[in-house]
Formats: structure tokens, sequence, C-alpha cells
């Protein structure tokens, strides 16, 4: 995004509405390791979500992973994260192995989406927020 700098810390922008995400989201900025991390709730943010669908990224796709001028979107965004974790959680440790791998994290990332559905529907969300 043009307005990003090359210097700033990363940014995971997440679905809020998701306990998955929401939980994979704290952890990842509190205990991945990855300096500076920082987490937003895309739901929750209407400007920031407006500015990414601008950009091709929906939320209901995925996360979005935004490090400098890069956006890097769903399986994308998750295996760069994974792939630069030193994690202390052990929900990370169990993670970050196996979604730090491009192949990988394109087979396994639907299964995410998946339960991501899941976990709006009996929350009565919608998938698009």
């Amino acid at each position: 995004m043009s307005s990003s700098c090359p210097d700033r810390a990363p940014l995971l922008v997440f679905d809020g509405g998701c306990l998955f995400c929401r939980h994979f989201a704290e952890l990842s900025e509190l205990r991945s390791g990855i300096a500076g991390l920082q987490v937003r709730d895309g739901r929750a943010d209407h400007a920031l979500r407006r500015r990414l669908q601008q950009h091709g990224m929906n939320l209901r796709d995925g996360a979005i992973l935004i490090d400098g001028d890069e956006l890097l979107h769903g399986a994308a965004a998750i295996q760069w994260l994974c792939a630069r974790m030193s994690p202390s959680a052990s929900l990370l440790q169990l993670l970050a192995p196996l979604l730090a791998c491009p192949r990988r994290a394109q087979r396994l990332y639907p299964l995410l989406l998946l339960a991501r559905r899941a976990a709006l529907a009996l929350r009565g969300l919608p998938v698009d927020p």
C-alpha cells in the first residue's frame, strides 16, 4: 500500500469476529518472536478494510499481512508469519512448522478458512464483514 514505509513493523490484519483468528493473531503479536509485529482487527477497522479492498484484498478470503510496501493475503500471509516465528506459545509451536512451508500453507489454509466460517456461523456473523 502506498502509505506503508519499508521500515514500518509488519501488520497482521485479521477477522476479529472469528475466535480462532483472534486467538492466533493475539498469540502472534505477543509470543511469536517477530519483532514489532502488530495486529489489527479488520472487522472493526472499516477504513483499513476499505483500503485493502481497493487493492483486491478481502478479509472474507483470509488474513492480510502488510510488510512495508508488500501485501500478502491468505495462505501467503500466514506462511510469511510462520516462517519467521520463534514462538513461545505451544499453539504457535505446533502451527509454525506446519504452515512455514509455502506448499503446506497452500494446502492447509482452506481448512483454516472452513474453521473460520464455522466459528463465524456459530456467532451469527457474516463471512464478509
